[in-house]
């Protein structure tokens, strides 16, 4: 079937979309919300998913109130999170609601937690209503944008490069001083200093009074920028805390202190003190298993604890890894398989390379080739559960809606010592005749 004029520009429209999106992005930005609105409703919206995690915040929620809201619905749920959070970001209260409502519960969800941050944080005290502009523009482009946002107090302007990473910064006056057809990035600066939303308050005061800045860029994980620290917001901020301090300087909190009372610290501590017990029977249950194993060949026993600690030590570096990419929103709950297959790959090389050591060390002491292949093939093994598990077990308790600093360290250990304990006494076990 031959295609006609109108087929033949939409799929070169398409493809320019497709193919070029951060070039795409600067000629839609160009345009008024009703014709961006006009060409996203020819095309299908996850094909032109690089161009709306590109486009300016301000401008994408624009388009989206422009558009059907079943197409609004289907483009925040295609988005990468992050993405999606920051075009509900500069929405009213009531907006973001309306758009959530219309979203399956799980991306409602996760949507609603990016857009919360806790109240010390860089997230809780930046303005997200941030425009971002290209480098490419000119200063007659920017002024026909400035006109449409009223907002007082500007003090200059974030340029931002195709994925919207910051690249400078330009202070209104040198706008007001530069010809019309001047661009950005004659004019821009560069950035002195940025933070990351989930850095603390004292990060933002320290940088502010350090650089003497009125505006502090906040920028996400990739280097995006997500808004705009000002100092007015940081002087409320820090007095509500100077508040707050005031009122728990009594001791009263629902965390425990050093100088907490003994039995508040009791109550705290000994549920966590008898579940660990349980683990450990657990654990020891295992070793049970094994025992007329550990009998007969009582260089088992030394080694046990070799295989056990190095099980431990390489899921608990799995798990700090991921629960600091789970607290600075680096990672989400949906990006488990590229972080559990990453884990494998970095359990499994590590684990040969720790395990050819090991075999060189315990032939060395036993001079028993057979006891060498028990330990090195265990400790491959082990580490590479262990380093899975690490990063499974607090993405699972996210899942779960559990708080993961609570319980992840207690349930890892129970994971790192039968997998280490069961894959070293049961290969040996298996392989008993060469021992």
């Amino acid at each position: 079937m031959s295609m006609g004029p109108v087929d033949i520009e939409r799929a070169l429209q398409l493809e320019f979309l497709t193919r070029y999106p951060g070039e795409a992005v600067r000629r839609l930005e160009t345009l008024s919300t009703a014709e961006i609105a006009e060409i996203v409703m020819k095309h299908p919206v996850q094909a032109i998913i690089p161009v709306w995690e590109r486009v300016s915040p301000d401008i994408g929620h624009s388009v989206l109130e422009a558009l059907p809201k079943s197409v609004s619905a289907e483009i925040l749920s295609h988005l990468d999170p992050s993405r999606g959070a920051a075009l509900l970001a500069g929405l009213t209260e009531e907006q973001r609601a309306h758009y959530l409502s219309l979203l399956a519960g799980d991306v409602a969800a996760e949507l609603r937690e990016l857009l919360v941050y806790p109240s010390d944080r860089a997230g809780a005290l930046m303005d997200p209503r941030v425009r971002l502009f290209r480098g490419d523009m000119t200063v007659k482009d920017i002024l026909g944008r400035l006109k449409a946002d009223r907002r007082p107090g500007r003090r200059g302007l974030f340029v931002v490069d195709a994925d919207n990473r910051l690249l400078g910064w330009v202070d209104m006056q040198d706008i007001a001083l530069a010809g019309r057809n001047e661009r950005l990035s004659e004019l821009a600066q560069p950035v002195i200093v940025t933070v990351e939303a989930m850095a603390s308050q004292e990060e933002v005061v320290e940088k502010m009074e350090q650089y003497r800045m009125s505006d502090l860029a906040v920028v996400d994980a990739e280097g995006r920028l997500v808004g705009v620290v000002r100092h007015s917001a940081l002087v409320v901020a820090e007095k509500e805390q100077a508040s707050v301090g005031m009122q728990t300087m009594v001791g009263v909190s629902k965390d425990e202190r050093a100088l907490s009372p003994a039995f508040f610290a009791i109550r705290k501590r000994l549920p966590w003190l008898q579940i660990n017990l349980l683990t450990a029977f657990l654990a020891a249950s295992v070793v049970g298993l094994f025992e007329g194993t550990i009998a007969a060949y009582t260089a088992l026993a030394v080694l046990l604890p070799v295989v056990a600690g190095q099980s431990g030590n390489t899921g608990a570096q799995a798990l700090a890894v991921t629960m600091r990419g789970l607290a600075l929103r680096e990672i989400r709950v949906r990006h488990w398989p590229r972080i559990l297959f990453k884990e494998a790959n970095v359990g499994a090389w590590n684990g040969v390379a720790v395990a050819i050591t090991t075999a060189a060390g315990v032939l060395v002491w036993s001079g028993s080739w057979g006891l060498c292949a028990v330990i090195a093939i265990s400790m491959v093994l082990s580490m590479l559960i262990a380093s899975v598990s690490g990063a499974a077990i607090p993405i699972l308790l996210t899942v779960a809606r559990q708080d993961p600093a609570q319980s992840s360290s207690i349930i890892l250990t129970t994971v790192t010592d039968v997998a280490g304990f069961f894959s070293f006494l049961g290969i040996a076990t298996l392989l008993s005749a060469w021992l």
